[in-house]
């Protein structure tokens, strides 16, 4: 079967209860390994704080973990949460991975925080309305582009002979859409929980994509949440982890992955159903052949060059055989390393 898209996937680490959250971590590098086996492009790992549910707080360590452990797949951040860092660090660290693992790291770029206000202002994080002003200054620094009066430009950024990995993007509303296509990077739209349409934040972006050597020509991702099982009837219950989660977090109930079992035995008030009929419309869930009708009808209206997949499910060894299922029902080549 001839491949029909890139496929990546995002790993947001899930820590399920009953389990702990060593266990889910390791767990990154088991999955990792998978997708790095099974033909996927890229793996990534997003910032979150504040969450019982998941551990990818701390997107740098899991890349030079995961790295370290792989072979030929692409391994980056989805994304820093910009605000949440001063961007001297930002150009060191990604360096620094990139100096490691040459040709193999991606740097993706949000302007969200990732958590509450209470845990942002934790962090001392600058908000969402310096995105601009800090992404410059990151790019100043790897370039060496501060104008000599201003007080950085004898800054010594180390490690030095290296630049930044390739820069993605990322957006849920398509405002950063023309950002990425004028800098010449990668971007990335955050399907998987965004209701604003991507085509118009793609066609956004191709309009405003200046070419360099990192991007040739534009690199659009499509982000989706995908539950796959052998059946339609089992991935639906096996997604009931997610919509019943997705529901305690937004009602203000915090706690790990709870089980598919615990999902379906739940009372739930009508303020969770609705919220999780409003956000389960984006959630792609059903066999590999329903799946990947839904997907590529996606790519159809969307134009995307590439899709990255986010699964959240209870059962690590089910969530593997999800990513498996994908990978054929895609036409994956595998890698024998």
């Amino acid at each position: 079967m001839t491949q029909l898209i890139p496929l990546s996937l995002q790993d947001l680490a899930p820590v399920s209860e009953g389990t702990s959250t060593e266990s889910a971590l390791q767990q990154t590098v088991a999955l990792a390994q998978l997708a790095d086996h099974l033909g996927y492009e890229r793996v990534w790992y997003a910032e979150h704080h504040g969450m019982p549910s998941i551990a990818s707080s701390s997107p740098e360590v899991l890349i030079a973990s995961a790295a370290a452990r792989t072979r030929a797949i692409h391994v980056g951040s989805g994304g820093v949460m910009l605000p949440n860092h001063v961007p001297l660090r930002v150009v060191e660290t990604y360096r620094t991975l990139a100096g490691l693992y040459p040709n193999r790291i991606d740097l993706g770029i949000g302007r969200a925080g990732g958590s509450d206000g209470r845990t942002l202002q934790a962090l001392r994080s600058y908000g969402g309305e310096h995105f601009s002003e800090q992404l410059g200054e990151m790019l100043a620094f790897d370039n060496d582009d501060f104008g000599p009066e201003h007080p950085f430009s004898r800054v010594q950024v180390t490690p030095s002979g290296v630049q930044l990995p390739p820069i993605w993007l990322l957006g849920s509303s398509g405002a950063s859409a023309s950002a990425a296509g004028s800098l010449g990077a990668g971007y990335a739209f955050a399907a998987h929980f965004s209701h604003a349409p991507a085509a118009p934040a793609f066609e956004a972006y191709r309009y405003a994509f200046r070419a360099n050597a990192l991007f040739p020509k534009p690199h659009a991702m499509l982000c989706v949440s995908v539950v796959c099982a052998p059946t339609d009837e089992e991935a639906q219950f096996l997604s009931g982890s997610q919509a019943l989660n997705w529901a305690l977090f937004h009602s203000g109930q915090i706690r790990r992955l709870v089980s598919p079992e615990a999902a379906a035995a739940h009372e739930y008030s009508q303020k969770e159903r609705d919220i999780i009929t409003q956000q389960s419309a984006l959630w792609i869930i059903g066999s590999p052949e329903t799946v990947r009708e839904k997907i590529m009808a996606k790519v159809a209206e969307t134009g995307a060059d590439e899709v990255m997949i986010t699964t959240t499910m209870h059962s690590y060894e089910l969530r593997q055989r999800s990513y498996r299922l994908l990978a054929d029902a895609f036409g994956l080549t595998s890698r024998v390393f």
